[in-house]
């Protein structure tokens, strides 16, 4: 434990995934939801906007990576929706599949994608806990 406020956390920059297409990532990625704040072909980058925070998924390039197929062990990163279980459907609707049917969680609901290169994104709600969801 750092004692130093400076050096205290404030919240999460971008959250960083390693793709091998960036193309047929921002395509899925724009499927899911995903508006793109920008985009940089040149060097293999693209940052997607999660919400109206500044940070977002940021989509790079990396030599190597390949895809894979589900399921494995993997970090998630999980977003807050008003509601996983229509996130869900609109996900099937536009040609995700899901991981799994949503499944029921302390606070709601969750339902989970991956992209081709097993990055795995979940949409989660506080449906059952609507006092630690965000007010916007």
């Amino acid at each position: 434990m750092l004692d130093d406020p400076s050096a205290a956390l404030l919240g999460f920059d971008n959250v960083l995934f390693p793709v091998g297409d960036l193309g047929e990532a921002v395509g899925f990625y724009e499927r899911a939801g995903f508006p793109v704040a920008f985009r940089l072909d040149e060097i293999g980058l693209a940052i997607l906007k999660v919400g109206e925070e500044t940070p977002g998924l940021l989509l790079r390039v990396e030599d190597g990576i390949v895809p894979r197929t589900p399921p494995w062990p993997s970090p998630r990163v999980w977003l807050e929706v008003r509601d996983a279980r229509a996130k869900g459907q609109a996900l099937a609707a536009a040609g995700i599949p899901l991981l799994a049917e949503p499944f029921s969680v302390a606070t709601g609901w969750t339902v989970e994608i991956a992209d081709a290169w097993g990055n795995v994104v979940g949409f989660t709600d506080y449906l059952k806990r609507p006092e630690l969801a965000r007010k916007s």
